[in-house]
């Protein structure tokens, strides 16, 4: 019973700043695309807060397991729309992890401004203060987490379209025939661990620095 309270608890309070993370990062993503000629995302209907929208079921699931990495469901693209395709493809990728960056930084510093505010012995109050706290708390976790482990440099996740966009043409083309795979060797690589022993320590090492305190 302990047990499932605790995982109850865990869900309640990463809930918020998990919704909120996916969201601002796929509307990002075709916001900037939308400003730069492809509305294919706003005719989906994806330039949407509802987070419902944005909802992968397996990204979801490994952000509860791990909490901090995850993915959400893309925001439709269409590069053909764009002014220059190559160059305006590397503006929409980076927008997703630049806004999780964003809304890290924010949640880091009232995060400490929570922490370090002096709070009356009111039980009541404390009862609102702590999962309030909490909760910001995960919001930096998860931001900076959504951020970083996106920037992996491969297709699909946004590291990888900005390397094909940064990439001489023809080693480009090359490199994005490996995008009907990345989803597999994502998954090869979260199950190997080999996720945990690169890239966690690094979102570990950005957020202790935002916070002055590891996760």
């Amino acid at each position: 019973m302990h047990d499932i309270n605790s995982v109850i608890q865990l869900i309640s309070v990463l809930a918020v700043p998990m919704l909120v993370a996916v969201t601002f990062h796929e509307v990002a993503h075709g916001f900037v695309a939308d400003k730069l000629g492809d509305h294919t995302a706003r005719l989906a209907g994806r330039l949407t807060l509802n987070p419902i929208s944005h909802l992968d079921l397996i990204g979801t699931i490994v952000f509860i397991m791990t909490r901090m990495i995850g993915w959400a469901k893309p925001v439709p693209v269409d590069p053909r729309n764009l002014k220059n395709p190559r160059k305006d493809m590397v503006w929409v990728a980076m927008a997703g992890p630049g806004i999780n960056l964003v809304i890290g930084v924010i949640s880091a510093v009232i995060y400490r401004w929570i922490i370090e505010m002096p709070v009356p012995g009111n039980k009541y109050l404390l009862m609102i203060i702590d999962p309030v706290g909490l909760m910001v708390y995960y919001s930096v976790v998860v931001n900076v987490g959504l951020a970083i482990f996106n920037i992996i440099p491969l297709p699909p996740l946004d590291g990888g379209r900005i390397l094909v966009g940064i990439l001489p043409q023809k080693q480009a083309i090359k490199y994005s025939q490996i995008e009907p795979y990345g989803f597999i060797i994502l998954l090869v690589l979260i199950a190997s661990s080999a996720i945990d022993r690169t890239i966690v320590p690094i979102i570990g090492m950005v957020i202790h620095i935002l916070l002055g305190r590891p996760i």
